[in-house]
């Protein structure tokens, strides 16, 4: 090698240990051990019909426009496909939004190939093997990519990767490295990422940095169900799914929340959080699409009346009816039709007679209360009523009551606080981090340990690192 090719083999090392350190360095908040939590794949409520519309749009997406048709023949906009596919099997639609872009790239193309289209999230193609003909086209992808995620977070144990078990991963195709990795999958979601795609890198890894780039907030932000304010500014938003969703007014918000948990923050801290469908609604509130037909809003649900007798049981009067747009109603999900036979639209506590057991009924289910701190706090202005031990068997067993997210806690006989994000419970790191954040400690629920039972612990909680 002569002087000229010596320098240029020196600058091109130099320029090596460079990218290698910055490569190194995007990757160091990467755990491979841990890339999706249980509870987020499981989050079917984090994006509406018209949000899902929105991002691909914002995306310059083919999909945007794109229309498939459904097991039944209907077609159906490719936001109305990932909105139901979402829904019906319990699936946070931004996850089938992360897997459409890391499979075929289809979020952000604007103009793909019909292979691409016709296998959107690579099920039924494994490494190496050709696609089977079966699983071809658009619902069927993303419908069976979403009933086989759920069958890893339901039946861990069917499955080659399990949570807990250790691994080593080939990295044939990594742009960081290639080579071999032991991974210990941490939860059910991630080992079923592996079962999905068995690599690291790149693929586990596109799918982390693709969903941390699509949706920030989500993991290190703050949690689902936070009240944030801007000093200085009257607004106060709802963070849910990694967005910032405004309330449209002071009625909305204490119809549902607790104004006392509303956090102080810098405006520079709600700016990172894209704006989501603001909440116009209170809590109950009776509103009138364009077509005439009246709904009850519970909760993220819309419930239709299906008679004028149904409303009128109710006990609501006419002038109380809010007029809303098509828009507006179709951000709630689809609730159970409430007919004249519908005993508690609103919800109600029952209570056991012989056993003493107290039940949420919701639509046709019960939801045990395992603790009497619930009824102190979430049902605090609700009276139980007692009923047969025959007349709740006809209502469906579901999971006990929990916090609702945003919620802190602390339990009798431990120091760790913790805040609830859906099913996990994200401790604080540090009294620092508790006050660097804005918590008030007045907010602070003492716990029976037993309620742990009902939650996975996530990731810990830390306030941003402050730089110059």
């Amino acid at each position: 090698m002569n002087k000229t090719n010596k320098t240029i083999g020196g600058l091109f090392l130099l320029f090596s240990l460079i990218l290698g350190k910055n490569c190194l360095a995007l990757s160091a908040s990467f755990d491979p051990t841990m890339i999706i939590g249980d509870d987020e794949i499981l989050n079917q409520s984090t994006m509406t019909l018209p949000e899902i519309q929105s991002f691909l749009e914002a995306k310059g997406s083919f999909l945007a426009n794109y229309t498939c048709q459904d097991s039944n023949g209907v077609s159906l906009k490719a936001s109305e496909a990932i909105y139901t596919v979402a829904n019906t099997n319990r699936i946070n639609p931004r996850f089938i939004l992360v897997l459409l872009q890391k499979e075929q790239g289809l979020v952000e193309d604007t103009a793909p190939q019909t292979s691409s289209l016709d296998w959107a999230t690579g099920y039924g193609c494994p490494d190496g093997g050709g696609c089977n003909e079966r699983w071809r086209g658009f619902w069927k992808q993303i419908n069976s990519a979403s009933l086989q995620f759920r069958d890893y977070i339901e039946n861990p144990g069917l499955y080659k990767y399990q949570p807990g078990q250790s691994y080593v991963f080939t990295n044939p195709y990594g742009a960081i490295t290639q080579e071999p990795m032991t991974v210990i999958p941490s939860n059910k979601a991630t080992a079923g990422l592996y079962n999905y795609t068995p690599h690291v890198y790149n693929g586990n890894y596109n799918f982390w940095k693709l969903w941390n780039r699509y949706f920030p907030g989500t993991i290190n932000g703050y949690p689902d169900g936070s009240l944030l304010q801007a000093q200085g500014d009257k607004g106060v938003w709802l963070i849910q799914g990694g967005q910032k969703k405004p309330f449209a007014s002071w009625g909305a918000l204490i119809s549902r929340f607790d104004p006392k948990k509303i956090i102080k923050v810098k405006p520079s801290d709600l700016n990172k959080y894209t704006q989501g469908t603001p909440i116009k609604f209170p809590q109950y509130a009776i509103v009138r699409a364009p077509n005439k037909k009246l709904y009850l809003l519970v909760d993220n649900k819309r419930r239709l009346f299906t008679t004028n007798e149904a409303f009128k049981k109710i006990g609501y009067n006419p002038e109380e009816i809010i007029t809303a747009t098509a828009e507006e109603i179709n951000v709630y999900q689809e609730g159970k039709a409430l007919t004249i036979n519908d005993a508690y639209p609103l919800g109600a506590l029952l209570k056991d007679k012989k056993t003493a057991a107290i039940y949420w009924i919701s639509e046709d289910t019960k939801a045990p209360i395992i603790d009497p701190i619930f009824l102190k706090t979430k049902f605090k202005n609700k009276k139980p009523i007692s009923v047969t031990s025959e007349y709740l068997a006809k209502y469906k067993t579901v999971d006990p009551i929990k916090f609702d997210s945003g919620e802190l806690i602390k339990f009798e006989d431990g120091f760790t606080i913790y805040v609830v994000e859906n099913s996990s419970l994200r401790p604080l790191s540090s009294s620092v981090d508790f006050d660097s954040l804005g918590y008030n400690r007045a907010n602070i629920l003492i716990v029976n340990s037993k309620i742990l039972d009902l939650y996975t612990v996530g990731e810990s909680l830390k306030a941003p690192v402050i730089t110059s």
